[in-house]
């Protein structure tokens, strides 16, 4: 599938060569230490024997995040943070109180933050392209979260979806955005609408990143088995494991409503028949609102039970596996989703929006 081509009027306003490259320098220089949009944690310096090296930043995905005295969900709360603050981390640790499937810890300036509803970030500029492929190309958001914006005049912009570290997009053009330096007009895989994103913020998803693993194996001798017990997932070549992960899988219920989809992820036999290195899942509500359910961008998705939308995908929005979280679809790590979206069939062809073909095995189990 083919991406549309940008034919609003404000299209005829391109770049040339020696606008862009300055334009390019102005929005590395003016992005070097803060995300567009990004609020840096406000944490009290950490006392003098403890200036250490960091092990890097989080992002609370949560509404609201508690933080504790100590690593335990039964320790003291001394304070919370809501949605998108950034923690900067001084430790891990991985604490006998648990919980047992995810134990995994951080110590941050006064206090500890359970990991589960978190996501370990960087903040990556990158220099932007001068052009993008017909077809459109594949980017990653490589800061904590950028803000999208939608052109709705010659001279109007208006907010769009908050975009988030390492999902993917849709690249169809590179333009001069609000604030005039270079922005890719990306378009949205489910709504087919375009919006905007800076392009220092995003990364090229290189072509050999998206080759085929073990493409020589045949198909009838890859399969994947899903354990919903152990929330593992196991990949088969030749009934020899070759790769394992701990994923979420759907929520259980006692009972569906008719009108409803059940969240529990189905058992039985499937097969891998419709992939997308990318999918905006979610409502499909064309909004700002931080509370709404839209995931813009989730990446490798692999579906293996199309008649509702059940698929390994990778996840940004937490870091709990190891439980069942999801609406139904096998949330897995982006790395893990990756593997998997690159090894089992279809074959995924370069620029293709997806794939629809019989494919790899699926048995999940209780």
């Amino acid at each position: 599938m083919s991406i549309r081509r940008c034919t609003h009027r404000r299209c005829t306003q391109r770049l040339s060569r020696r606008d862009f490259l300055k334009l390019s320098a102005l929005s590395l220089g003016g992005f070097a230490f803060r995300p567009f949009g990004v609020r840096v944690s406000g944490d009290h310096p950490l006392p003098e024997e403890d200036q250490v090296s960091p092990l890097g930043w989080v992002r609370v995905t949560a509404t609201r995040l508690n933080i504790r005295s100590e690593p335990s969900f039964n320790a003291e709360k001394i304070g919370f943070r809501d949605k998108d603050h950034l923690f900067q981390i001084w430790d891990e640790v991985i604490s006998s109180a648990g919980p047992v499937h995810n134990p995994r810890w951080y110590r941050i300036a006064g206090g500890y933050i359970h990991s589960g509803y978190t996501q370990r970030v960087e903040n990556r500029l990158n220099l932007p392209l001068t052009s993008v492929r017909p077809t459109g190309q594949l980017m990653e958001i490589t800061v904590p979260f950028t803000q999208s914006w939608q052109q709705v005049d010659k001279d109007q912009w208006r907010k769009l979806y908050r975009l988030y570290y390492s999902s993917l997009h849709w690249a169809a053009d590179v333009i001069p955005g609000p604030d005039n330096q270079p922005w890719y007009e990306i378009t949205d895989d489910l709504l087919k609408i375009q919006y905007a994103v800076p392009a220092a913020h995003m990364r090229l998803i290189p072509d050999e990143d998206l080759t085929p693993l073990s493409p020589q194996i045949p198909t009838e001798e890859k399969r994947i088995e899903l354990s919903l017990t152990e929330q593992k997932v196991t990949a088969f070549e030749y009934d020899r494991p070759v790769f394992t992960a701990t994923v979420a899988t759907g929520l259980p219920q006692d009972q569906v409503p008719a009108d409803e989809i059940s969240t529990e992820t189905p058992t039985g036999n499937h097969l891998v028949d419709h992939k997308r290195p990318v999918r905006h899942m979610g409502d499909g509500e064309i909004t700002s609102d931080l509370s709404a359910y839209e995931l813009p961008g989730v990446p490798w998705v692999s579906y293996f039970y199309s008649h509702t939308g059940v698929a390994f995908h990778g996840t940004y929005w937490h870091d709990n596996f190891g439980k069942p979280m999801s609406h139904g679809c096998v949330n897995m790590r982006n790395e893990d989703a990756k593997w998997l979206f690159r090894w089992t069939m279809p074959k995924y062809e370069l620029s293709d929006w997806y794939k629809m073909e019989g494919g790899t095995r699926v048995k999940v189990f209780a």
